[in-house]
């Protein structure tokens, strides 16, 4: 099957079958299928998009492309959740062992920052000693005995998707929903999961800014999730601002390890990550029904288990040992920290999320390029919210920042970020819809 016949019949309109799909992505291993040829595919899908159907296909011959993991030898259910990516957006910290905690398995694997928004692996990484890379025999003994891992993707893992996310990225491609869809599901069902849930989320930080353009999304994930045998639901979540009050690498630890042991939980925070917990729990059947998933996440957070399985995921991991009791004598501090205040009174009205996660980048804490290094210590913290009075003078934030050159500039792009009006406004719920 040739695949230039594969990339005319899409280009021309047509619908591809199992077949074709699939000897296209196998040739990707020997180079038979060149990148020219994929770019080619890619751009004729975010025109012509895929059907249902032709999305399933994709998402399991990605899948197929490399292992996929077996966790029969554990007697826990095995779920995950996915994030399509905001600012302060550290619930994958807390929900882990929260879920971990209530009875289930959850081989968590993450990403890298990406564009504007924040990647869990990079925060992990804030934690002196943890391996986001761990050996296959360290991650399932950690998911076995833990409860909970978080890792970053192996090199066996859906290979396929990362060589054509690599060619979409610099193809202006990436935003096809077909695309989108069978990246995100390819890898989780290669993690071998026997549920997902699906956070995603709409607003000016999200990547989705348009609630239709999340909704289509969300829904193009579950129904192509449960064509492909995985039981799954998604949330609509709002990220019209900040998710927690810090972003950063370092202090989204800091403000999911206060989070954990209940120093303090910024309430949409709170209600997102409780919600994602109820929805897993629920899946796995490890609840009846969302309501009482909800309460045995809250009863784990409260009691403090949730705390201890993360304090020991960070240990199984290569992390302290006592890295919850003691995490400020491990999470570096920035040299500089100075306050971004607002030029006058008014209540905060609009906030440009996204140019608070360009901010986070400016300092250092993400990526113009994929080689960059990221520096953990930086970030924002005290997050002012929408809805929020401000006098003149009142803080937006804390910067945390390498130097004061870094700080002045990211002081500029944050209070850019704000809009403040006067009277009232209407805050929306954190959680906006389901689908499944």
């Amino acid at each position: 099957m040739l695949p230039q016949e594969t990339v005319r019949k899409k280009r021309d309109g047509g619908t591809l079958t199992g077949e074709e799909i699939k000897a296209f992505i196998a040739g990707f291993e020997g180079e038979k299928v060149t990148e020219g040829q994929v770019a080619a595919l890619a751009m004729a899908v975010f025109f012509n998009g895929m059907s249902r159907t032709e999305t399933v296909a994709l998402t399991e011959a990605m899948r197929d492309s490399g292992d996929v993991l077996d966790w029969s030898d554990i007697d826990r259910p095995v779920v995950d959740k996915h994030s399509t990516g905001g600012v302060g957006d550290n619930v994958s910290l807390m929900l882990a062992p929260i879920v971990a905690a209530c009875g289930g398995a959850v081989p968590m694997i993450s990403g890298r920052g990406l564009g504007h928004t924040g990647g869990t692996l990079d925060k992990m990484e804030s934690i002196p000693g943890y391996s986001v890379t761990p050996d296959n025999a360290t991650f399932r003994r950690t998911v076995r005995e833990v409860g909970c891992a978080v890792i970053g993707q192996t090199g066996r893992l859906a290979p396929a998707d990362k060589r054509f996310y690599g060619i979409r990225d610099v193809t202006a491609t990436v935003e096809s929903i077909p695309l989108i869809t069978a990246s995100i599901l390819s890898k989780k069902l290669a993690a071998g999961l026997q549920g997902l849930v699906l956070d995603v989320k709409s607003g000016t930080g999200a990547f989705m800014a348009k609630e239709e353009d999340a909704r289509a999304l969300a829904k193009s994930l579950v129904e192509v999730a449960n064509g492909a045998g995985l039981k799954t639901s998604a949330l609509l979540t709002d990220m019209n601002e900040a998710l927690a009050s810090a972003a950063g690498n370092a202090v989204e630890v800091r403000n999911a390890v206060d989070f954990l042991t209940g120093k303090r939980q910024d309430p949409r925070l709170l209600d997102v990550t409780l919600a994602l917990s109820a929805e897993m729990l629920a899946l796995a059947q490890l609840a009846p029904d969302s309501a009482a998933g909800r309460k045995a996440a809250e009863d784990a957070l409260a009691s403090g288990k949730a705390a201890e399985i993360f304090g020991r995921m960070v240990t199984a991991l290569g992390g302290p040992v006592d890295f919850v009791e003691r995490m400020d004598a491990y999470l570096e501090p920035s040299p500089v920290i100075v306050p971004v205040k607002a030029r006058a009174a008014g209540t905060v009205a609009a906030v440009d999320t996204r140019g608070l996660g360009l901010a986070v980048v400016a300092l250092g804490g993400g990526r113009t390029r994929p080689q960059d290094p990221v520096d953990h210590a930086v970030g924002l913290t005290d997050l002012v919210g929408l809805g929020m009075k401000l006098g003149a003078g009142d803080p937006l934030c804390l910067v945390h920042a390498r130097s004061e050159a870094a700080a002045e500039e990211a002081a500029r792009m944050v209070e850019a970020a704000y809009s403040l009006g006067e009277g009232a406004v209407n805050v929306g719920p954190a959680v906006i819809d389901r689908f499944g």
